[in-house]
């Protein structure tokens, strides 16, 4: 068996590599290790208008729960701080609806058909258990599907396989995962939450979420996913999350979902000869949010792109397929690494100090904000300082 792309995964980096791979007119495959793509959903399912520019794609209500507008932070010690008035602009998009919550068994399964439509071939119920390789280059994957062992050869491998990626250690491109590199997430959809259904909220605190921070994110009519990542050993991010859903009367769960998401930033290279890395697996995630739908999103398709430009040309060097990793850090790679600076920072924050940080902001609008008031805040709370003075 012979392809010049396989693509190892079946979620949003696997199905949109392949998609824009096949659209380059190569032969794909597509390897998936579920017997469903799009489940089980390890997301809490928010993007923005930049995914769908990313896909040439147009939102539709097909797998889109619930627009949004705007978003609340709220403090250790409770208080609100709505980030429009805080940072006088909207975080989000700034174009139409700001934000959507996705029904991502939905918008999984979609990517996956527009990528068959292409000329995808799609291979369910398979693992990859090795790569291939010929003189030092990845050349395919042996594969385990039903259980039949099988070699499926390649011009490029791309891998798409999440946080606990096989592929790109047996690639040498990544060792294995340290407990502090990955955020615990555990994360339930509830119904009879009454929450205003166009804000997202999110709460911070070492009680609450140690190292990390919890969300609400309204699906619609009374259906909400909350969660929370956390990195601590004192409790799981279920027992936490548990803990905080108990302050609500008659709620009840339909769906829980339990995974994790790589937070120490990108690995050092996404390529090699014959080889590509995409999405989670790639360490493409946003340190402080955990958010990648829209980063994945660009990443993939820039790989597939790549990917199906080098088989054409029969040169699939890792000089060749460089083009993919400056590409994408080009777009987000700086990005990428401030977040993870601020993240470093806010690890160090404790809960008197984020609630004087919302204090001071809750009175201090940033648009508004001046460097004398600034300046004496800061001098008030040396902690605060240490941390802004050692982030610059």
């Amino acid at each position: 068996m012979k392809y010049d792309v396989v693509v190892v995964g079946g979620r949003i980096g696997g199905s949109v590599s392949s998609l824009f791979a096949s659209r380059d007119d190569v032969d794909v495959l597509m390897i998936e290790k579920r017997q469903e793509i799009g489940t089980p959903v390890q997301c809490a399912e928010g993007t923005t208008l930049s995914t769908f520019k990313i896909l040439d794609m147009k939102p539709s209500r097909r797998f889109i729960n619930s627009y949004i507008e705007g978003a609340t932070v709220y403090a250790p010690d409770g208080r609100a701080l709505d980030l429009e008035e805080v940072t006088g602009r909207n975080f989000l998009d700034g174009a139409g609806y700001e934000g959507y919550i996705l029904d991502r068994k939905v918008f999984d399964k979609h990517l996956a058909i527009q990528a068959a439509k292409a000329g995808t071939d799609i291979m369910m119920k398979t693992t990859v258990k090795d790569l291939i390789r010929k003189e030092g280059k990845v050349c395919g994957v042996v594969a385990k599907h039903l259980g039949k062992i099988m070699e499926i050869k390649a011009d490029v491998v791309i891998a798409a396989d999440g946080v606990e990626s096989n592929m790109t250690r047996l690639a040498g491109l990544t060792s294995p995962n340290q407990p502090r590199d990955i955020g615990s997430c555990a994360q339930l959809e509830l119904v009879g939450l009454d929450i205003d259904p166009y804000r997202l909220n999110f709460y911070f605190g070492r009680k609450i979420a140690p190292g990390g921070y919890l969300w609400m994110f309204p699906k619609g009519e009374d259906t909400v996913n909350v969660g929370l990542g956390v990195r601590s050993n004192k409790k799981t991010a279920y027992q936490y999350l548990n803990q905080f859903i108990s302050r609500f009367d008659d709620v009840t769960p339909v769906e829980l979902n339990i995974g994790g998401v790589p937070l120490s930033g990108p690995i050092d290279r996404t390529y090699s000869d014959g080889f590509l890395v995409v999405g989670d697996a790639a360490g493409q995630v946003d340190p402080v949010t955990g958010g990648g739908i829209h980063t994945t999103a660009f990443c993939a398709k820039v790989a597939g792109q790549v990917a199906a430009e080098a088989a054409k040309k029969e040169d699939t060097s890792a000089d060749v397929l460089k083009k993919y990793d400056d590409i994408w850090r080009e777009r987000f790679g700086k990005n990428l690494e401030i977040s993870l600076k601020y993240r470093n920072a806010a690890d160090k924050l404790t809960d008197k100090d984020m609630n004087a940080l919302a204090e001071f902001l809750e009175k201090n609008k940033m648009e508004n904000l001046s460097k004398i008031s600034a300046i004496k805040f800061l001098g008030k709370h040396p902690n605060l300082l240490k941390l802004i003075k050692d982030f610059l």
